[in-house]
């Protein structure tokens, strides 16, 4: 496995941001980046350099950035580094799922493989984070994420809330108050015409959701 020890954290965190807009399916552009990481375009534009000059990206003039294949296993190194800690945080220290992914934040450029390898035992090696997405694999391989969502479901369906989006604690305290939270029941009621919102009830009752956030939460 390779290791992200001798990357700063700077670095680090822009190989996960570049690998979040990719498998977003978004073209990372100098100002995607930029919005992406909270920084001025300049400050994106010197980095994706640096990060070239390391062979972690391949830079084309006026079409932004990819990640080469060493870059993305450095990416993915610190993806599993981030939900392993998410996962822990959750099931042995009780935090809720709008303060797991900050923490997490904070941690993941600290841990130790001896200590990944150690944190991955102790939960029993899980699959998946508490929003959700999947974990990669001590071969940072990366389990196909879930497609349909409760904006595919038809009135009438019922099914398991598979993921949430992770990073907006507002948003995620937000879905927990509607009951809508990985592992919970959901029956979609309708869906208003015109893009208009998606009713759905859970056991906490029925509310109207944005067909936009609808498309956002996966469903199994």
């Amino acid at each position: 496995m390779p290791a992200t020890g001798d990357l700063t954290v700077a670095v680090q965190d822009y190989l996960k941001a570049i690998y979040g807009l990719e498998a977003a399916g978004e073209r990372v552009t100098t100002s995607a980046l930029a919005t992406r990481m909270g920084v001025s375009a300049p400050s994106a534009t010197a980095m994706t350099k640096r990060l070239a000059e390391l062979g972690l990206v391949e830079r084309a003039p006026y079409r932004g950035v990819a990640l080469t294949e060493d870059g993305k296993q450095r990416a993915l190194e610190v993806l599993r580094h981030h939900r392993l800690l998410e996962r822990y945080l959750a099931d042995r220290l009780g935090l809720s799922l709008d303060e797991v992914h900050a923490e997490a934040d904070r941690l993941e450029h600290a841990l130790s493989e001896e200590l990944e390898a150690k944190i991955d035992a102790e939960l029993g090696y899980p699959t998946h984070d508490p929003h959700g997405d999947p974990i990669p694999d001590r071969q940072l391989r990366l389990a196909p994420a879930r497609e349909r969502t409760l904006a595919d479901l038809g009135p009438g369906e019922r099914a398991s809330v598979a993921r949430v989006p992770d990073g907006d604690a507002d948003l995620l305290r937000y879905l927990a108050g509607l009951g809508l939270v990985p592992g919970s029941d959901v029956e979609v009621l309708a869906h208003a015409p015109f893009a208009g919102p998606v009713t759905v009830r859970t056991k906490l009752g029925a509310n109207a959701i944005s067909r936009e956030l609808a498309g956002l939460i996966a469903a199994a």
